[in-house]
């Protein structure tokens, strides 16, 4: 087994990502768009018998000069059959060749669900993980519908008949600037926390026109509500919306998302994460992603 550090093409990697259809935060251009100060990334190709298995990327970060923490979010990327006890041998290969330096504390938060799962038996979880609803775009549209919650579709089917506009922006839109700011000044509000904004606009520069689906909801002219959504390989997530009073009671977000689902499989997406899901702390926007008929998953945890 072999462990090759920092030299895989770029085109190779987003290749298989979108082969496997792979989270987001294994995406060469999150790793690309994460420029905060002491920050690198690190991506692994990992060969057996000269045959590539798996891929994964870490994101790391030295504090206070003392020391370092990396983290492989929803990876390793699996391309072929391993099995548990080889993952597991692939994954302490990981953290022993990892080029960074010591003291440091490697966590690993696999795309799993099982906190007990055998791969991950030599390692300690530190971490209970979070919820996601994921929506399996392969399915034709009629089918989506009918999956939706009676009181979400009701909802959408009036959002349908109020005259509201949706329009689709580009990457690089002067509207841009304000739809973050309305989303800077609702986690102020709320108080709540999310990837920085610099991450998005970093990450809107490195991918380019293709990179997200932002859309805009207006009414008599006036924008009400926006949602923007990354795109990575052959699958998107959903990062950021808001809204503003009328929009919220025009129901402007089942439009928006309805549209964006019709969108994004035209673009060949097969699959939409709809992002964290807490019935305790954020019950209305939970319920709202719920309610689209979506695969609620909770996922094993951290892992060092």
């Amino acid at each position: 087994m072999n462990v090759i550090w920092n030299q895989t093409p770029r085109e190779q990697w987003d290749a298989a990502h979108t082969t496997h259809s792979a989270a987001m935060q294994q995406h060469w251009i999150y790793g690309a768009s994460m420029r905060l100060p002491g920050m690198q990334i690190h991506r692994a190709e990992v060969r057996v018998d000269g045959k590539t298995v798996a891929l994964a990327q870490f994101v790391c970060r030295r504090y206070a000069y003392l020391f370092g923490v990396a983290l492989c979010t929803r990876g390793p990327i699996w391309l072929s059959e391993v099995s548990d006890t080889d993952k597991a041998r692939i994954q302490r290969a990981l953290k022993r060749s990892l080029p960074m330096s010591w003291p440091r504390i490697i966590l690993f938060s696999p795309d799993l669900t099982d906190p007990k799962h055998p791969s991950m038996a030599p390692l300690t979880r530190v971490l209970t993980g979070y919820s996601t609803v994921m929506l399996d775009l392969s399915q034709p549209l009629t089918s989506l519908r009918a999956g939706l919650h009676p009181y979400w579709r009701n909802r959408l089917s009036a959002a349908e008949r109020s005259g509201l506009k949706i329009a689709e922006l580009a990457h690089d839109s002067p509207e841009l600037p304000r739809v973050l700011a309305e989303e800077n000044r609702q986690r102020e509000r709320k108080r709540f926390y999310a990837l920085p904004l610099g991450f998005i606009e970093h990450y809107l520069e490195e991918g380019g026109a293709q990179s997200a689906l932002i859309l805009q909801a207006s009414w008599q002219s006036r924008p009400v509500a926006a949602m923007l959504f990354l795109v990575h390989g052959s699958s998107a997530t959903y990062q950021l919306g808001w809204t503003n009073p009328q929009g919220r009671a025009l129901n402007a977000h089942n439009l928006i998302l309805w549209n964006a689902i019709e969108r994004l499989q035209q673009r060949g997406i097969v699959k939409l994460d709809l992002g964290g899901v807490n019935t305790h702390d954020l019950p209305g926007i939970s319920r709202f992603k719920i309610n689209t008929g979506g695969e609620v998953i909770t996922y094993a945890g951290g892992y060092v």
